[in-house]
């Protein structure tokens, strides 16, 4: 498998797809059936082709590999470089899991401009594994960049009333956060003379230059994620976009705020990330209370959720800057597990729309009665959501905590209570919704899964139980990476036992 380039297809395999959409004749009586066979066939070869890039991963190497270079501006020391790790091929995964099963989902919500959509769809898919893949910081950032193009027509043309202010919302904010790291960026390739990630990760910058360049990366990544206070644009987001736009946002998009802290901050700028992990710790408490407070007293399913997607990711920071295994592997199996859970979640939204039209939590109940096979698959993703034991949940969120117990105990206990939090909003809303009288003449006649929505949704409760029972696979990715970036923290790996590497299973 030498010299076949796994990531270059990964990547733009997609594209190629778009393009093939693009120039189907839209006078053509099938062009968009044929527009969702392409995007759902290219999906999936790109899903099977993450995982043949597994399959030739070395899990005892902490360096990329699979690595591929092509020339694109050498007077600029820049190059088109690719290659992987244990901190991006479980997202590069994630995305080509994801990705088949939102457009499965779209195959019959949406109904106008059907073969734009999946032309944007593609693009994406595109843009976020160059973004998860590049090995050269410029072409990530253009990456990281573009990815709002699509995820900005995806939200402004097919999703709901507010979708236009949505839209704005959602480009204006992450394009305003990304600006100072563009900025950074710049800096950085001045004073070493080239944007190799591996060039600039070995270099050693001051501590008045390290807290410049932390702080203009910090707040680009932030944003993504997003930290409180700059999360508001995700709960717009997520109520008007379509249901694959709120998958893929949430799934997939959130976790390049995670990525980029782990990737960059960390490595490059161990002393002002150790500077300001006090800062972050205050955030991200603050975050993981008051989102919770907020999603409980939300009416509408989607925003609840969003809410809740704000809550989890606080996680995720709080891992990562405890500086220590426990906690940044905690916060990996974080970023997938609710990549799963949230995806799961959104897509049990979408079902009860598609036939009723509205996502009003007051507009429900019952629905035990007369959907069980939906009503089995909700709960099993409620449950997960909140830390169920046997769910990958609970090994995320476990891990964090322990993580975190390392550091101090009272922001443990703090962080803990937004599992309690957590689980209010969440089982209070299965009560309602699941549970109960079926009060609403309306739903009386509301159908159960459909064969397709079976395909969409099982796969994921069964990844969601496989990785709760037996996380291995996915820690494994990551142990001897998480060692080399905390070499900077004297912190020696704590759980190497647990995730040693003896092979894939």
């Amino acid at each position: 498998m030498d010299n076949v380039p796994i990531l270059s297809l990964i990547t733009f395999l997609p594209l190629l797809g778009a393009l093939a959409i693009m120039f189907m004749r839209t006078s053509h009586p099938h062009v968009d059936l044929n527009a969702k066979r392409v995007a759902l066939w290219v999906s999936v070869t790109t899903f099977l082709l993450t995982l043949l890039c597994w399959y030739e991963f070395k899990i005892d190497l902490p360096t990329y590999q699979l690595t591929e270079r092509y020339m694109w501006m050498e007077k600029f020391h820049t190059a088109l470089a690719l290659g992987v790790d244990g901190i991006s091929l479980p997202f590069v995964m994630l995305t080509g899991f994801l990705t088949p099963l939102c457009i499965l989902a779209s195959w019959t919500s949406v109904e106008k401009k059907v073969k734009a959509f999946m032309i944007m769809f593609l693009a994406l898919e595109t843009l976020v594994m160059g973004t998860f893949l590049a090995t050269d910081l410029l072409i990530f950032y253009i990456f990281f960049e573009a990815v709002l193009l699509p995820m900005y027509f995806i939200i402004g043309i097919w999703g709901g009333q507010r979708r236009v202010y949505a839209a704005f919302k959602f480009f204006l904010y992450t394009l305003a956060g990304s600006v100072f790291m563009l900025i950074a960026i710049m800096a950085m390739m001045s004073e070493i003379g080239s944007s190799n990630m591996l060039d600039i990760t070995g270099s050693t910058f001051s501590r008045t230059w390290q807290i410049w360049l932390w702080l203009a990366f910090f707040i680009s990544f932030a944003v993504k994620m997003p930290m409180w206070p700059v999360h508001t644009w995700l709960p717009d987001a997520h109520v008007e976009a379509p249901t694959a736009g709120s998958v893929i946002l949430a799934g997939v998009l959130l976790k390049m705020g995670g990525y980029g802290f782990i990737r960059f901050l960390l490595p490059m700028f161990p002393e002002a990330s150790q500077l300001f992990a006090p800062l972050v710790y205050t955030l991200s408490l603050i975050a993981v209370v008051y989102t919770s407070l907020v999603a409980l007293v939300q009416e509408d399913i989607k925003k609840l959720i969003a809410y809740s997607s704000i809550a989890h990711m606080s996680f995720v920071t709080m891992g990562i800057f405890t500086f220590n295994s426990h906690g940044l592997q905690g916060a990996m199996a974080q970023m997938i597990s609710h990549g799963l859970i949230s995806s799961a979640l959104f897509l049990c939204v979408g079902v009860i729309y598609d036939r009723m039209h509205t996502r009003e939590i007051a507009f429900y109940s019952g629905l035990a009665s007369r959907m069980p096979k939906y009503s089995i698959l909700f709960v099993l993703f409620v449950m997960a959501s909140i830390g169920l034991p046997g769910t990958s949940g609970f090994i995320a969120e476990f891990m964090v905590l322990m993580g975190t117990m390392e550091k101090n105990g009272w922001m443990t206990l703090l962080l803990a209570s937004s599992m309690v939090l957590g689980a209010v909003y969440m089982l209070y809303l299965t009560r309602r919704i699941i549970f109960g009288k079926m009060l609403n003449a309306d739903l009386i006649s509301i159908e159960d899964l459909s064969m397709r929505e079976k395909v969409v949704l099982i796969p994921l409760a069964v990844l969601i139980l496989y990785l709760g029972i037996y996380p291995k696979p996915l820690l494994n990715m990551s142990v001897s990476v998480v060692q080399v970036t905390l070499k900077d923290y004297g912190s020696m790996p704590l759980i190497t036992q647990l995730t040693a590497p003896q092979g894939k299973e």
